[in-house]
This record gives structure tokens, sequence and C-alpha cells, in this order.
């Protein structure tokens, strides 16, 4: 079970001698990770938020990219995702990205409704 693609990260890049230190390796990768996500959440860097792209301000899409880092290792690793088979590890994937999605869509035809419902003063009192 100690195969050398199961103890290393970053595509190979980065080997560990037993599963201890590997655990260890992915925990300190994460801690990184979550600490510059506080620290990014509690300083707000000018920079950061007075410029937008795709009507996010750029601070939101680095937090994205974080907790999809985050979520990818917590999955690969903690999760064993790394020891089944491509089509389990498809079907786990794309029914999650599939249903996000979704979610998305139906909150933006929901999110135009209520806007146009408010928009043309169908509703008389704001409760």
């Amino acid at each position: 079970m100690s195969d050398d693609h199961n103890l290393a990260i970053f595509r190979g890049k980065l080997k560990f001698k037993s599963n201890v230190s590997k655990i260890w390796g992915v925990f300190t990768l994460l801690s990184i990770i979550t600490i510059v996500e506080v620290y990014l959440g509690i300083t707000k860097p000018a920079f950061l938020t007075e410029h937008n792209l795709f009507a996010l301000k750029y601070l939101n899409w680095i937090f994205l990219a974080l907790t999809l880092v985050k979520a990818y290792y917590i999955t690969w690793d903690f999760m064993h995702m790394r020891d089944e088979k491509m089509g389990l590890r498809r079907a786990v994937v794309w029914t999650a990205g599939f249903l996000i999605i979704y979610l998305i869509f139906i909150l933006l035809v929901e999110g135009n409704y209520i806007f146009d419902v408010f928009d043309a003063g169908y509703v008389k009192f704001n409760f």
C-alpha cells in the first residue's frame, strides 16, 4: 500500500517517506493556505478590492481559487480518491460539477425573477 505515487503530492514533485509524514505535509500545506486566506480576509488589501473581474473583486477570485485547491487536496489525500479508479473519480467530480452548474443556473433565474418583481413595483411592501 505504500506505492511511491501514494506518498507524493504536487504531481510527484514532493515525496514523503511514510504515510504519517505525508499526512503532516498535506496538513502543513492546507494550514498555509488557510493562514493566507485568513490574513487576506482580515487585511483586505486595497489593490485586491478596488477592481473587478467578471463582477467579482480580485480578492474573491483568490478566495475561490484557494478554496478549490484546499478542496482538491482534502478529497485527493484525506478521502483517498487517488487510490480509486478513473471512472469513480470522474463520476464524483462530474456529478459535483453538474450540480454546481445547475445550482448557479437556478440562482440566476430566480434572482432575475425577484429583481423583475421588485423593479416593476408589484410588491406593495418590503418584507
